[in-house]
Parts: structure tokens; sequence; C-alpha cells
């Protein structure tokens, strides 16, 4: 398994259902897809499905499971991103799990105060370069709505301070087909061509449908774009369970799915092999409160159930983690993204994103996404899982210590004193040094972390002359 840029051999993981199961969802995604059918809102979709032998009554659409399981075997089951400079950073494949941030969070939490205001342009490219200091973030997503410029540059503007303040690959939003394509743009001002960001994409874009069973103009409009540009894209329905899909696992993964299923059907008649990310989004509806609610085991069994769905695909799938429902960065949070991150691990999600989200994804945590790169780490050292060889097995030195004897003087022990793993966030001291070195607890360290790399850390500069260009992308659109 591969995380990150360390490749591990455990193969540990976490299973809901079988193949037999995600046979039986498969046919039972197939049957809505062609008994319900689906509304698409986009003239030229709908067109290009009637073409391909699908029933098309107005803007109900209605799909045979040859049309999907033909979409289906065109598509990559591999799909690499690179970074900005144009080297190798996620391999989407199989099992290997990536983290990174979410997007487009109304809210910025202030951890002294506890209190919330609005994104500026200035906390928006503070945040992205955190997350290029923090070892254990693989991939960046915005994170908040920018609210000092005018709301129809804010996908542009956002992205542009994605792009200058790091180097690591980006999972971008849109709001339409006009957004994306100056994004694109930018994209190609940094690799130079269409046909070189083919061949090196450093971004996925993040798009969705509408559960239940719609699908926007703008989402499908998005989807034919990146599949044009050969930009790898998602098509992640966001449902509640309970309310816009079935209370149960099993009918939401089913609904989610064949939501999905219509995009790749949708995707690969636009350009045949181009790439593509399987999965959704689902959390339970709380029928007291009426809140969709992150990060329940009711949310990690339905993203379960959708891992499974894309290794029975074999495709590469898309997910989330580190985030939760409290308001402040306290010990829920802490709770609620520790599980969720392991989780993605063991569910092998290849593409985790919303990293340090709270409040149901109405606010951000910059102190919850330090913390969780610190459980991210620990997560990595966990999947390790235990090196077998001769000299790990330990005989010779269990004989050399004896009876009664230590094992303080031995090599592997001083080896590992040095390369043993640690926690950049947590304690280790005695009672007496912690209270003298000031008794901080975890989230004070987290919060001075955050200080720490806002005024100190300087991300890898761009190009000059690259920078001009996004800047003129960026300032057409006002």
């Amino acid at each position: 398994m591969y995380i990150g840029k360390r490749y591990y051999s455990n193969e540990s993981t976490y299973h809901v259902f079988g193949a037999k199961e995600a046979a039986e969802v498969h046919a039972a995604s197939c049957r809505v897809l062609q008994e319900q059918g689906m509304l698409v809102k986009h003239e030229e979709a709908r067109e290009l499905l009637k073409q391909a032998g699908a029933l098309v009554e107005g803007e109900k659409v209605f799909i045979g499971a040859s049309l999907v399981e033909r979409s289906l075997k065109q598509l990559p089951s591999r799909v690499a991103v690179f970074d900005r400079d144009g080297e190798p950073a996620m391999f989407l494949e199989g099992r290997n799990v990536y983290y990174g941030s979410g997007s487009d969070t109304v809210n910025l939490l202030d951890y002294e105060s506890r209190g919330r205001r609005a994104w500026t342009k200035a906390d928006v490219q503070n945040a992205v370069r955190i997350c290029d200091a923090l070892p254990n973030i693989d991939f960046i997503m915005s994170m908040g709505i920018i609210s000092d410029v005018p709301f129809e540059v804010n996908t542009r503007e956002q992205y542009s301070q994605m792009i200058l303040n790091s180097a690591k690959p980006h999972v971008v939003v849109a709001d339409n087909a006009r957004d994306l394509e100056d994004i694109f743009k930018m994209y190609i001002a940094v690799r130079g061509g269409a046909e070189a960001l083919r061949m090196k994409p450093f971004a996925v874009v993040y798009n969705e449908p509408t559960s239940p069973l719609l699908h926007s103009f703008e989402a499908i409009d998005k989807l034919m774009l990146c599949a044009r540009y050969g930009v790898p894209t998602n098509y992640a329905a966001g449902g509640m369970a309970g309310a816009t899909t079935p209370i149960s696992p099993a009918g939401t993964v089913v609904l989610n799915n064949a939501e999905c299923l219509l995009g790749i059907v949708i995707h690969q008649l636009t350009n045949p092999g181009a790439p593509f990310v399987y999965g959704f989004g689902n959390s339970p509806m709380d029928m007291r409160t009426l809140q969709c609610c992150y990060a329940l085991p009711g949310a990690i069994r339905i993203q379960s159930g959708m891992c499974e769905m894309a290794h029975y695909y074999n495709l590469p799938c898309w997910g989330e983690a580190g985030n939760g429902c409290s308001k402040i960065c306290d010990e829920q949070a802490v709770e609620e993204a520790a599980q969720f991150i392991q989780m993605a691990a063991l569910q092998g999600c290849n593409l985790t994103h919303d990293i340090g989200y709270l409040d149901f994804g109405l606010s951000y945590s910059l102190e919850l996404l330090v913390i969780s790169d610190d459980i991210i780490a620990r997560t990595k050292e966990v999947m390790a899982g235990v090196e077998i060889n001769e000299a790990a097995l330990s005989v010779d030195e269990i004989k050399q210590a004896g009876y009664n004897g230590n094992y303080l003087r031995a090599a592997s022990t001083r080896k590992a004193a040095k390369e043993d793993w640690r926690s950049d966030l947590g304690d280790y001291m005695t009672y007496d040094n912690w209270s003298a070195a000031g008794s901080k607890s975890m989230g004070e360290r987290a919060h001075a972390k955050v200080l720490k790399i806002i005024e100190e850390y300087k991300p890898k500069e761009i190009d000059g002359a690259i920078k001009e260009k996004i800047d003129e992308i960026v300032g057409r659109a006002y």
C-alpha cells in the first residue's frame, strides 16, 4: 500500500460487504437507471445518451445496463496526479490513500475566542501555506469561501491562491464551466500547453449531481468539459441518508451509485478513456435536529460501501475524513477526525478530503487541520504493519541478553531510539517537566504551530512570468 510518499506492504482492510453483495448493489443501481430513470438538464448530454441507445423522454433519461457496463470498461483503473513541478505526487489506484483539506466553508474558527468569522483572501493564502508545510497533507482544497472579493470570482481567486502558495496537487471547485475554463487556463499557464496538462495533471476537479436523481446543467457541463480536456474529475453525489437518499446504508449506496454511474456514462460518451475518480459523500440526517451529521458511524459505513463499489469496479475512489459535527476544536472534534482518518486508511479510500472541517462543513479549524496531520502520521505508522526478517526476529539478541537481561545496549535499540516515530504535537515528558514547560494541551500546541507556520513558512515560489499570467486570468474576470 502507498500512502503519501512511503510504501507499505500491510494489506489491513475493513469491509462492510464483499464482491457478491457489490454485484447486487450494481444490479440494483442499474435497475434504478433503467426503470426509474433520471432528470438530465443538459440538452447536449441527452443527445449523446440518445445516440448511444438510451431512452430519452423530455428531460428524463433511461439507461440500460449494457451502456453502463460498456462505459465502465473504458475507464482507466489508475489516475496519476502530479505536483506543480511535474513530479509524480499521487497514484490513485488500489488501496493507496491520500489526505487533503476541504473546500468552501463559510466560517473560519478563531481558536482563542472560539468565534466564527468570514474568510478573507489572506486567510485562504495562510491556510494553503499551512497545508503546504504539513508533511502528511497530500493535496489541497481551498478551505474557505473568500468574502472580500466579488462572489462571481471567488473560485478563480481560490485557485490562484492555491497554485501560487503550494506546489502540492489540488482538488478544485468551480461554479460553472466558464469558471472552470479559466481554472484550466491557469493550469495550462503552469504546464505550458493543454497536451502537457493532459499528460501530467496536477488537479482533480470536484463535481456533483443533486440527489435524488437530478443532474443539473452546470454539473453536466463541467463534467463534459473535464472529459474534453482529459483532466481527472469525480462526480460525487452529496446526499443525506433519510432526507435525499434512503435511510438504509445499502439503499443510499444504490441511489448514489446510480447517480455516479450516469455521470460515468456521460463522461465516457464525451471522451472515451478520460480519467475519472469514483465516489460520493453521504451523511445521515439526524431526525431530532434535521441536521446532516458528518463522521457518524452511519456516515463511515456508507463511505465504506462506496469504497467497496470502487474496488469492485476497479476504479480510484473519493471520500472524506478528518471532519465532524463539533463546533470548536475540542475533544469531540479530535475523536471524530481520528476515527474517520483511520477508517479511510482501512477502507482504501484513495482521495480523502475534508481534513479540518467542523460544524457539519460550515466552519473550518486550522488547529484541527494541524492535529489531523499528526493523526494521519500516526495512522501511517499503524498501517505499516510489522516487519518480519532474520534481524527483526531478534533470536541472536535474545540469546545474548540471556536470563534476566535487558536490551538497552542492543544495536537495534540504539537504532530505534533515533528512528522511532513520535508525534510532533504529542507530549512525552513527565508530569513535572510538562508542568514546568507551561502545562499546554495539544490544542494549545496546535494553535502555536499554526501561528508559527503563518509567521515563518515560505512556500516554493512560482515563476514570475507564470504568476503574471495567472493574475491576468483572474483580473479579466472582474
